[in-house]
């Protein structure tokens, strides 16, 4: 078995593919041996479990949860990499990589089909660029999975798990906390990948909830009123979301109102079940 995060190792194994990393994918390879086994831990991974990945890289993180799991499906976008891992992961007959972008990938179909009988979770090392996207299209399309856990940069980690009311709270933090219970369960620093990113990565697990804490009467409406919230943070929740979605000033300050809260309360400061009562409200 090939150690996938030496560095030595690594510049061979691209070096025989012709492979060389690309700025365009986000590609960074982790070289610190611990990092992986960490994360699939974290994750209850073991043999009742298929195990989706996104981004599997050469093969790192896949090869942690193939020795867990009972299956283990990856989807790659860059299409110089499948030969690669066949190499990587040649000794594994439970791994099936999947060519394709994650973003327009039939994900509900590919449960079906990979993983019947099965737990689901999903595990990765996500491409920094589209985090926010590919947690999204998880999370929306209601997937039959138990958790999420995937390294993400640490700046994203910190908006995405934030406290409802707390200054990190943002539309994408209420969007996650309605869909799942988020927590950070530790940091990577820039020297666990070549080649060092700029910036410090962390390590998030999102538990997917069986239900929604809060029953908003229309839930496109919710967060349509938390988008345009937040997509003027400067200004106050009254006029960012009178301007965000075209309704009289007084209208969505007699809402808030009727919430408790006074005309100068700022987005942050709204909880998920301020913005379910406002948008069953306007």
């Amino acid at each position: 078995m090939p150690n996938l995060t030496d560095l030595k190792t690594i510049r061979t194994l691209c070096e025989r593919h012709g492979f060389a990393l690309s700025k365009g994918f986000g590609q960074n390879f982790i070289v610190n041996p611990g990092i992986c086994p960490k994360m699939v831990e974290a994750a209850g991974i073991d043999r009742s479990f298929g195990v989706l990945e996104i981004g599997p890289g050469i093969g790192v993180l896949t090869k942690e949860a193939a020795l867990r799991a009972a299956r283990v499906v990856a989807v790659e976008v860059d299409e110089r990499l499948p030969p690669l891992l066949a190499e990587t992961l040649a000794e594994f007959d439970n791994v099936k990589i999947i060519l394709g972008d994650v973003l327009k990938t039939d994900l509900a179909g590919l449960i079906r089909r990979e993983f019947a009988g099965l737990r689901v979770a999903v595990v990765a090392n996500l491409p920094y660029y589209i985090t926010s996207p590919i947690l999204m299209k998880l999370l929306e399309e209601r997937l039959p999975i138990e958790s999420i856990t995937a390294m993400v940069q640490k700046e994203a980690a910190d908006r995405i798990c934030a406290a409802p009311g707390s200054r990190d709270a943002g539309a994408i933090s209420l969007a996650v906390r309605y869909y799942a219970e988020p927590k950070v369960l530790f940091t990577v620093s820039p020297g666990s990948f070549t080649p060092p990113p700029k910036v410090t990565s962390a390590v998030i697990q999102l538990r997917l909830r069986p239900a929604p804490p809060v029953t908003p009467g229309d839930e496109a409406r919710m967060f349509a009123v938390i988008r345009a919230a937040f997509s003027q943070r400067r200004k106050t929740a009254v006029n960012a979301i009178s301007a965000g979605l075209g309704l009289p000033k007084a209208q969505v300050s007699a809402a808030v109102e009727a919430l408790g809260k006074g005309p100068l309360v700022r987005p942050e400061q709204l909880t998920l079940e301020d913005f379910c009562a406002l948008g069953d409200l306007l």
